[in-house]
């Protein structure tokens, strides 16, 4: 007994620990935090929904660059294809172009020294984001930069929901065929990236590059209207809710994480109350224990008050979508889940021109049309494995 007791007490002393390090890591990050809002911008946008496509353009584009190529990814596999992107960064470098390649430490740590060593050795500058470090250790474990930016001579960018790795491309039999949304960008939007880019590797690196003019070469004007939108763990929650609380016939959300904030949920709740059609598209099959769990208390709320559910069958549904009355659509890397909201880095771009948002929602009834209509009752008679997760999910859905 008295064994079992001092390791119960060991448990309680770490998990008081773990609490204490989070509420005051929680409180240093929101001091340090400074709010950044770009213009509404226009350019050329394109949009890839698969892996295969987006690989193939993205890598050519890379290979075409003359000046510099900036790079920041959240995954970046050791596989086939996270290798063969290495070599193309690798053999841009030794040609003389400058390249700059950021990568989450947690989603890529599996990337070997070895690579590593080789791209300094030819010339490419790495650096990991959000590398662990005291004080706050734990809370810093969290905050992870979720971003995916690709920019090319400062003319030409990408962010989305890709990373690289096989599974993007549809050679993970477990996660295939992998539906996802990434956008391409040429014009002055590209200029918001690169800052962002920027702005994250001094972060990491302390190498200051935002006044180099060479970064900025004078954009072109595109036809779509849109915004960059980045957020640091905070304000994205109160920029969704601004946008659910305008909403006046429709809100369609796609994500793989549905875990709503109470604001967000009573933001959706509140426009049922007042007539607005609620969809929501999910994942059927996670690619995360307890994720899908974790959902449930939500989606039952909303299933209640006449929201529709759909879980997306045909693969793993990757996609980040948030549409207002066919008015403005919202595409780029945050989830629609807390870790979004409160701790990763992440980046959107808001889309104003109704040409690609007819685009994307046709994107979305597609999607909708491969998918199963989820019920209430579906989500009320639960198996015992289910309800056990749903309950372990409960007090550590901040986290998922």
């Amino acid at each position: 007994m008295k064994v079992i007791g001092f390791i119960l007490l060991t448990i309680l002393i770490i998990l008081f620990l773990l609490y204490v390090d989070f509420r005051l890591g929680r409180r240093h990050h929101l001091s340090s935090i400074h709010r950044k809002t770009y213009p509404i911008r226009q350019s050329h946008i394109d949009v890839f929904t698969r892996g295969d496509a987006l690989f193939t353009d993205l890598f050519s584009e890379v290979e075409q660059a003359t000046k510099h190529i900036h790079v920041l990814f959240y995954i970046l596999k050791d596989d086939p294809y996270g290798r063969r992107f290495l070599h193309i960064l690798k053999t841009k470098a030794l040609e003389g172009v400058e390249v700059r390649l950021l990568v989450d430490w947690v989603g890529s740590f599996g990337v070997p020294r070895r690579i590593i060593r080789e791209l300094k050795k030819a010339g490419v500058h790495f650096a990991y984001s959000h590398k662990p470090k005291f004080p706050y250790l734990f809370y810093r474990l969290q905050v992870r930069n979720h971003r995916k930016i690709t920019v090319i001579d400062g003319k030409l960018g990408y962010i989305g929901g890709y990373n690289i790795g096989k599974e993007y491309i549809n050679e993970d039999p477990k996660l295939t065929p992998w539906r996802d949304y990434h956008l391409k960008i040429k014009g002055e939007g590209v200029h918001d990236l690169q800052r962002e880019f920027l702005r994250d590797w001094e972060e990491d690196t302390q190498e200051h590059l935002l006044k180099i003019p060479t970064y900025f070469p004078e954009p072109v004007t595109g036809p779509i209207r849109h915004q960059l939108i980045p957020s640091e763990g905070f304000y994205l929650e109160e920029t969704f809710s601004g946008l659910l609380r305008s909403a006046e016939t429709s809100i369609m959300i796609g994500s793989p994480y549905f875990i709503p904030s109470k604001r967000i949920l009573r933001d959706l709740l509140e426009a049922l109350d007042r007539g607005v059609e609620v969809n929501i598209l999910v994942p059927k099959n996670p690619d995360h224990s307890f994720v899908k769990e974790a959902s449930f208390p939500y989606l039952r709320k909303l299933l209640a008050k006449g929201a529709n559910v759909y879980d997306y069958k045909k693969g793993f549904y990757h996609a980040k979508i948030l549409m207002i009355d066919d008015r403005i659509c919202d595409s780029g890397t945050a989830n629609f889940d807390k870790r979004s909201f409160f701790l990763n880095h992440e980046i959107n771009c808001y889309m104003f021109d109704p040409t690609i948002i007819s685009k994307m929602k046709s994107i979305y009834d597609t999607d909708i049309k491969d998918s199963t209509k989820v019920s209430l009752q579906d989500l009320t008679h639960l198996s015992l494995k289910q309800k056990i997760l749903e309950w372990v999910a409960r007090p550590i859905s901040y986290f998922l």
